[in-house]
């Protein structure tokens, strides 16, 4: 079997280690992978494939901020894909992010039309079923169930500086995306999969398998190995994102700086050179790292892991710091919560940050109130890479027996 993913990155971020582990998994059974991707490619064992350049992707952003119309540009790009589709002639195509300033839908959706093979399309946002924005909820805007127009987030990724095609985008997304025959969506998330059975999307089947985690690299037993090269000396809370802003609760921390106990560090993996200088020493940051040793090690090092995000789909953050026994804190947004039971942490009204306080210091002050051995078992059991990557080859597997049987009936 030949599987070909499409992914704005490659074993880089949350959603590109999914689709190199997927990859991976695919290779350890004795089948062909290939992965497509639009930005960071670091090698996973999978053929990549890079889609486009840098002057590519510049010129894509122009036309985003410009007219908003991501998604419409790399036309070149994108044909020079199609014809590396049409050497390899994989069996099954399987979508993640295909936003990004990478691709064009309407070229890609117009060839996979044609192709007629099976397609799973793993949704990490909302972004394909609106007009414009990759998540709706903060601005409480559900026009995108039956149109969208004058969006309230048109300066939400991806942003728009002038323009709001929201209307146009929503009707040409809509007629693209409804077009394929054999298709199936999947969610990481019950949240989302109910909204996808709201959207336009409806009339494909939802299927819900959420991300999983490498129990192996991610471990309780790397707890203060990168204490010293990251001048950690006192106890200290996690947080950790690709990219910090509003929406990942970075106002939250500072706030939370405000009123936690001194004696307990705040340490933000994932900041910028310019957030790092502006938070001073206030709080410790960290800049984005790709080692994942030096993150398991941070994890499994903290009191507990704190994840107040205002819009998540399945954090892979949580699952993670699960896996090397820290106790999660996150609110009740999105599907952030979905991964948490009484045994392994706390939900917490979303901008509560008094309760968010309250949340950390009882976990500190009662070290039986989570135990690690309790948070991995939750990890292990529900959330193993593994079990979760095999649910991708399964679907691969069972797409392509029926899809055999149509074509003979």
């Amino acid at each position: 079997m030949k599987v070909l993913q499409i992914n704005t990155t490659a074993n880089s971020a949350s959603h590109g280690r999914i689709a190199a582990g997927i990859g991976t998994q695919l290779l350890q059974a004795g089948h062909e992978s290939y992965i497509a991707y639009g930005r960071t490619g670091n090698d996973c064992g999978s053929e990549l494939i890079k889609i486009g350049g840098k002057l590519d992707q510049g010129l894509h952003l122009i036309a985003t901020r410009i007219v908003d119309r991501h998604c419409f540009s790399s036309s070149g790009a994108t044909r020079t894909m199609v014809r590396r589709i049409e050497d390899i002639q994989p069996d099954v195509i399987h979508l993640h992010n295909v936003h990004g300033y990478y691709l064009n839908i309407a070229i890609l959706f117009n060839y996979l039309k044609r192709w007629g093979k099976p397609v799973i399309w793993t949704f990490h946002d909302t972004w394909p079923i609106t007009g414009h924005c990759s998540y709706f909820e903060h601005v409480n805007c559900f026009k995108w169930e039956t149109g969208c127009y004058s969006c309230p987030n048109i300066k939400g990724y991806p942003g728009s500086w002038f323009i709001d095609n929201s209307r146009r985008n929503y009707r040409e997304k809509r007629d693209l995306f409804t077009g394929l025959k054999d298709m199936v969506l999947v969610s990481p998330s019950q949240w989302l999969a109910k909204y996808l059975k709201r959207s336009f999307l409806s009339d494909f089947e939802v299927r819900v398998i959420n991300n999983g985690v490498d129990t192996v690299k991610f471990d309780p037993g790397l707890a203060g190995v990168v204490n010293s090269k990251y001048d950690l000396e006192k106890r200290y809370i996690l947080g950790v994102a690709n990219i910090w802003d509003e929406r990942k609760g970075l106002k939250d921390f500072i706030k939370l700086r405000q009123i936690l106990d001194r004696n307990i560090d705040i340490v933000l993996v994932g900041i910028s050179g310019a957030q790092k200088k502006a938070l001073g020493r206030e709080i410790k940051g960290i800049l984005r790292t790709e080692s994942t040793s030096d993150l398991a090690s941070l994890y499994a090092g903290a009191e507990a892991f704190v994840n107040p995000t205002y819009l998540d789909n399945f954090p892979l953050v949580n699952i993670e710091a699960l896996a090397c026994g820290t106790p999660v804190i996150t609110y009740q947004t999105g599907g952030s919560h979905e991964a948490i039971d009484k045994s392994s942490g706390q939900i917490v009204e979303k901008g509560n940050v008094s309760s968010l306080h309250d949340a950390i210091m009882s976990v500190i002050t009662d070290k039986d109130l989570f135990k690690p051995g309790q948070c991995r078992e939750r990890a292990i059991e529900n959330y193993s890479a593994d079990d979760r990557y095999k649910d991708y080859i399964k679907l691969y597997e069972e797409r392509m027996i029926l899809a055999q049987s149509s074509k003979f009936s």
